[in-house]
């Protein structure tokens, strides 16, 4: 193993939206790979046909191009050496491994009814028993270990419905070493005999899967924790092919909790807790229903991956932000927690509004721009500019800046009542008018300057400055908070600053 090239995958099945703990496990295969210098492939788990929804596998690589998470091969990003990389495509190659397991002795064919099977199960939860198809229950069913080899070949020659399953030995400790959870041992009495592969020719994931990951040379398998329970079932099955040698390593990977920490998050409480849970908007295509995306939402790709790698897995410093390639250079899967992470909206926005921080005035000017012309506003780049300049420590997302500054473009529509009723009164509407004046005075119109002249006239008027600062912000920007008071006076420029203190006495003082 340690001469190995390492190769992981990420292998999603296309039953819906990407959520985003999905989205996490690709990332931290991608992150591993690029840290040991080795591959990640893309595979589309589609074995069963009956849950494959449309639109899912694209919205799965559009998801992974949105974050920057690349694989080097795999669907829709260029064929490799294991090509093809869908299991609905690889069907013919699968057959042969189940029926080397039936020669061996280490799976059978089962043509039990559904019926047949619901009886079983009936019969044994009645006697209080937990029903599964088992060491135990197997010896009643019909199967080719309780039929002779002349009805097992009749129903096969007759095309009876059938399945092969593996036959897991009675009492037998199987051990499964985790990267992340150390051993895991599990009695084989505990498992039952899963189905390897349909009467409609697929193989199960189980066994698709480790088909796969042999054949395409896999190294580890970085997945989710929900798998744990599965790793007992598929080092059986690397063994009984004669692949143990070649068995990857396994990490099983946290669950992603609700922010309260009450159980995992889930793909139904999207956006009925007021936070997206897919990486980009999905609409349902059988009942159309839309739920939200984190690109939809304005997050940047680059924040989103940020604040996932984080979720469950530990820098070994204090840092918090860092680029891909940062991270890539930074993780390791022994600093992986065992324990779920609960995730958090409001650090999703912080992380969101650091990388908002960091861009230049250039690019979120350019990001605004087509805001501000959707609204028929005449655009100045430079002002645009000095515009996001100012906003940006008060903004989580772009999608906010017109809330935020839409006064620097046109007229405050109306005034925050709340300051009025606190700070109006005839001394402070006479501060106003002084401070107007004043203003109209000065040549150069600069931050300096005008606070200069505002705490003059405060001074000789015999106020508080802080009495009458938040009133002024409102008499110019309708608003009570916003970016520094003086500079914003400053890029407004005289002229509109007089003209706003002029027709806010004249409405306000009414």
């Amino acid at each position: 193993m340690e001469n190995r090239r390492v190769r992981v995958r990420f292998a999603p099945s296309p039953t819906g939206a990407l959520h985003i703990g999905g989205v996490r496990t690709a990332l931290y295969n991608y992150l591993f790979a690029k840290k040991q210098g080795g591959d990640f492939i893309l595979r589309i788990e589609d074995t069963d046909q009956g849950r494959f929804v449309e639109g899912a596998e694209q919205y799965i690589i559009n998801a992974l191009r949105w974050c920057g998470i690349t694989p080097n091969e795999g669907i829709g990003f260029g064929d490799g050496p294991c090509a093809p990389y869908k299991q609905s495509e690889r069907k013919p190659m699968y057959r042969q491994y189940a029926d080397r397991l039936i020669q061996s002795g280490h799976a059978y064919y089962a043509f039990d009814t559904s019926e047949e099977l619901e009886q079983m199960r009936k019969k044994i939860e009645a006697a209080g028993g937990s029903a599964s198809y088992n060491a135990i229950t197997r010896q009643t069913m019909k199967n080719s270990l309780t039929l002779s080899e002349d009805e097992v070949k009749k129903k096969l020659d007759a095309r009876e419905h059938y399945v092969i399953r593996i036959k897991i030995p009675r009492n037998e400790e199987v051990r499964v070493k985790d990267i992340i959870r150390g051993w895991v041992v599990v009695q084989s009495s505990q498992l039952d005999d899963k189905v390897l592969f349909k009467s409609d020719g697929m193989p199960t994931y189980h066994l698709a899967n480790v088909v796969d990951d042999y054949l395409m040379k896999i190294t580890h398998v970085i997945r989710g924790e929900e798998w744990l329970p599965s790793a007992p079932l598929h080092v059986l099955l690397y063994r009984y092919l004669g692949w143990e040698e070649a068995m990857p390593q396994f990490a099983h990977l946290p669950l992603l909790l609700k922010p309260d920490g009450n159980g995992k998050l889930s793909k139904r409480d999207g956006d009925r807790l007021g936070f997206p849970v897919f990486p980009l908007e999905w609409t349902d295509p059988s009942s159309k229903e839309i739920s939200s995306g984190y690109r939809e939402r304005g997050y940047f790709p680059d924040a989103f991956v940020n604040m996932l790698a984080l979720l469950g897995w530990h820098t070994s410093g204090n840092r918090e932000l860092f680029s891909l390639e940062e991270l890539a250079q930074e993780f390791s899967l022994d600093r992986v927690s065992k324990a779920g992470a609960k995730f958090d909206p409001e650090k999703s926005k912080w992380f969101n509004q650091q990388y908002l921080r960091m861009k230049s005035d250039q690019e979120l000017a350019k990001a605004f721009i087509p805001v501000l012309e959707q609204k028929g506003i005449e655009i100045n780049a430079g002002y645009v500019e000095q515009v996001c300049r100012l906003i940006k420590e008060k903004a989580y997302f772009i999608n906010e800046f017109w809330e935020l500054g839409s006064y620097f473009f046109t007229e405050p529509a109306g005034y925050d009542q709340d300051v009025i009723k606190k700070r109006w009164n005839e001394n402070s509407a006479k501060f106003i008018s002084e401070l107007k004046e004043l203003f109209n005075t000065i040549g150069e119109f600069t931050a300096a300057e005008t606070e200069k002249a505002f705490k003059e006239v405060a001074e000789k008027s015999g106020i508080n400055p802080g009495q009458v600062m938040q009133l002024f912000r409102v008499c110019i920007s309708g608003t009570g908070g916003g970016p520094a008071l003086f500079e914003m006076v400053e890029l407004l420029g005289k002229e509109k600053v007089v003209r706003r203190m002029e027709m806010a006495l004249n409405k306000i003082g009414k």
